[in-house]
């Protein structure tokens, strides 16, 4: 790691750490970014990542996406190209030395508008990609994070200059390594674009059966074609990124309503309060009352 790099992360460090102040996410004054402090190890914690750049400045995690493992620290960068339902773990962290970090989300929007804004040219048909990645920072990249992060200093310069720097940021890495597989969502005609429209309508009738054959419709793709492609942009296939959706969002009803789990199980789709139980106990360790009783006795 070269000393320009090093000094950076330091900077950085001490700015997510003036501006968190305590353990948890922090929703920033910049659009889009969030500061993230903890003071010890996490146990896993299940989401749903939107299409975001996470960096750390401190500390070490870890990503799992189906049965691939990705870890990362601060010689690296991690970018979720897409929304995936992941397992996250922070796995070295101490209160002398936080695990520090931020998140910036951003839309396949932003990404087309750099595009075409910019000289990048990239071929939309490539192969699909996969759409979670670890590269490694580069000076460009950080400079441009810094410099934003830097505006959390300066609020009045965030409504003009932020849109800028997270611009640049975007240009950066569409520059780098992964640049093309980044770059696929944006481009319509690309098979990693067309399968992202299908996880969009997977995330919002997540309740609802699921029907391949419409899913593959609107990727216009044939159903084996579709499984293919489906599985290499999310290491999953559509039934087991459902499941993962639905089991997610039963445990969070369960502890933000104390609901009873067969109530639930029917609510994210199940049509088998026993299928939900054993699929939540094979996914969560447990089952629904044991895990959640728990987790309010680790919280609360």
């Amino acid at each position: 790691m070269s000393e320009s790099i090093y000094e950076q992360q330091n900077e950085l460090s001490q700015l997510i750490e003036r501006h968190s102040g305590q353990d948890g996410v922090y929703e920033s004054a910049i659009p889009s970014l969030f500061l993230i402090r903890r003071s010890q190890v996490t146990e896993p914690v299940y989401r749903v990542y939107k299409p975001s750049l996470c960096f750390i400045a401190q500390g070490l995690k870890e990503i799992l996406l189906a049965q691939e493992r990705y870890e990362y620290g601060p010689a690296d960068y991690l970018i979720s190209s897409m929304d995936l339902p992941v397992i996250g773990q922070i796995i070295k962290a101490s209160p002398n030395a936080p695990y520090l970090s931020l998140k910036l989300e951003f839309t396949q929007s932003h990404i087309l508008e750099v595009i075409h804004d910019s000289d990048i040219q990239i071929t939309p048909k490539e192969n699909t990609k996969r759409a979670m990645f670890v590269g490694q920072i580069e000076l460009s990249i950080l400079d441009a994070i810094l410099r934003l992060v830097r505006l959390l200093d300066n609020p009045k310069d965030i409504p003009f200059l932020a849109p800028i720097y997270t611009k640049e940021i975007l240009y950066r890495l569409l520059q780098g390594q992964y640049g093309v597989s980044l770059a696929q969502i944006a481009m319509e005609g690309s098979n990693t674009y067309r399968i992202r429209e299908a996880i969009e309508q997977i995330i919002t009738n997540c309740d609802k059966p699921l029907r391949i054959e419409v899913l593959a419709e609107i990727a216009s793709m044939s159903i084996s074609s579709f499984h293919r492609y489906f599985k290499e942009v999310t290491a999953m296939s559509p039934i087991q990124f459902q499941k993962q959706l639905r089991l997610q969002e039963a445990r969070r009803l369960l502890l933000a309503e104390s609901a009873d789990a067969a109530d639930v199980a029917f609510r994210v789709g199940y049509e088998s309060a026993s299928q939900f139980s054993r699929e939540y106990s094979r996914m969560f360790g447990s089952p629904p009352r044991a895990d959640i009783k728990r987790l309010k006795e680790k919280y609360v």
